[in-house]
């Protein structure tokens, strides 16, 4: 057996045997199930009802405004307006709605005033102009001699079926599905490329710090123990991948099958309430179908190749800098401009390929390198030609070629260098021996 090989079977087994890895292996999928209910429980809370004081002199839009679960509208137009304007300071109510009396509609449409200590929400002002837009409105219609109930009966309200180019039904949001999709895949390269990258700087630095370095070099090149360190980690991450993949897998199989059984398990409903579920259902099985039809082998395989290629390429720095310093401490400086390409990756993928997939900006930082891993698994949901993922992944690996040799030599001289914070500078130098 190579020596490259029982480095990698050492780093390997050390990681996979460790109790943590096999507890967050199985508790990370919980975890995040648990996170997304917990939010979901928190968005299903009924916020504090807020009191809103109306001074409404004219006496007719106080009844059009319509209570919610978080605002409740109470009439005090027989009040001063300067004892509900102190109360408002005392923060009795949250807000004064004034109405006053005016001759004519577009006078009042810009003399509506409200109240409060703190800036109000965005929503309940939006509200309150359309339902009070909507009146003064129709008022200007009456006073124009123009029948109301005439004009409403006319309008219509389009419902635009969505459709693919074969003829299948489609649904609203499934440009959303693949951004969620996609995103899903790039952050989860991003994580495993930080926590794997992290590892190995760390293991570096310890061996390095505890000596055991020097006896572990007069038996193999500095060269084959980084690369056994990147390989031996990258093979745990993508074997805890794998089993979150099949867990994902079984999850979506369940869920779906679940959906399609109970489709029919309504007859006890009336006519009405059947044709409501029926239709709810037939929406989350489009739903369904639209996850499955989603480019799932070219996800995961993209996925093992672009996780593989951007943390090897990532983490030839990650222990090009572990060799480079004695503490974790002293890598702070180093680690900001690693990071920084895999954040942008992140910004650009949910900024613009939701927006433009196909984009030029979209298209290009899918092909450089530093963050083409996160960009085309954002945009490969989306459909991305072979010939451009074929490219990316040739440059992608190309300059993890380049990378490691360059962190080689780093790595080469760092390894045996105690007591220097070194520069970049210096780590210039050290790429010239």
């Amino acid at each position: 057996m190579s020596k490259l090989t029982l480095i990698i079977r050492r780093e390997f087994l050390a990681k996979v045997r460790n109790k943590s890895f096999i507890v967050m292996t199985f508790l990370s999928p919980l975890l995040f199930v648990g996170i997304g209910v917990f939010v979901g429980f928190l968005s299903t809370m009924k916020p504090e009802v807020k009191t809103i004081a109306v001074h409404d002199e004219t006496g007719n839009y106080f009844k059009l405004l319509k209570n919610s679960d978080e605002y409740h509208y109470t009439d005090f137009s027989l009040i001063d307006v300067k004892t509900l304007k102190d109360s408002i300071i005392s923060e009795a109510y949250e807000g004064l709605l004034l109405i006053p009396k005016k001759a004519n509609p577009d006078s009042l449409a810009k003399s509506i005033d409200y109240i409060s200590n703190d800036s109000p929400d965005f929503d309940i002002i939006s509200d309150l102009e359309k339902t009070i837009g909507q009146s003064i409105t129709q008022q200007k219609y009456a006073s124009n001699g123009l029948d109301t109930l005439k004009i409403k009966e006319l309008k219509s309200m389009v419902a635009i079926n969505i459709k693919k180019a074969s003829g299948e039904k489609s649904i609203q949001g499934l440009n959303w599905i693949k951004t969620i999709a996609g995103g899903a895949f790039g952050y989860l390269i991003m994580m495993f490329i930080v926590l794997y990258g992290n590892m190995v700087m760390r293991s570096v630095i310890e061996e390095k710090t505890s000596r055991i370095i020097e006896v572990i070099i007069s038996s193999v090149k500095p060269f084959q123990l980084m690369m056994g360190k990147i390989i031996g980690t990258s093979l745990a991450g993508i074997l805890q991948f794998l089993i979150w993949a099949l867990l994902g897998l079984s999850a979506m199989f369940i869920l779906s099958s679940v959906f399609g059984v109970q489709v029919g398990a309504t007859g006890a409903q009336s006519q009405q309430a059947m044709e409501m579920a029926s239709k709810n259902m037939s929406n989350v099985q489009l739903y369904f179908q639209e996850i499955w039809n989603l480019p799932i082998a070219t996800l995961l395989v993209s996925f093992m190749l672009y996780f593989i290629g951007g943390y090897f390429l990532y983490s030839s720095f990650y222990a090009a800098i572990g060799a480079a310093v004695d503490n974790e401490t002293d890598s702070q400086q180093f680690l900001l401009p690693i990071i920084l390409p895999l954040i942008l990756g992140v910004y650009i993928g949910f900024f613009t390929v939701i927006n433009d997939p196909h984009g030029t900006i979209a298209t290009v930082f899918s092909m450089i390198p530093l963050t083409s891993p996160i960009v085309m698994m954002m945009r490969i949901p989306f459909g991305v030609p072979l010939w451009q993922i074929v490219i990316s992944l040739v440059l992608l690996f190309g300059t993890f070629i380049l990378v490691v040799w360059f962190a080689s030599k780093i790595y080469r001289v760092g390894i045996l260098m105690y007591g220097k914070k070194p520069s970049w500078k210096e780590l210039y130098k050290w790429s010239k021996f």
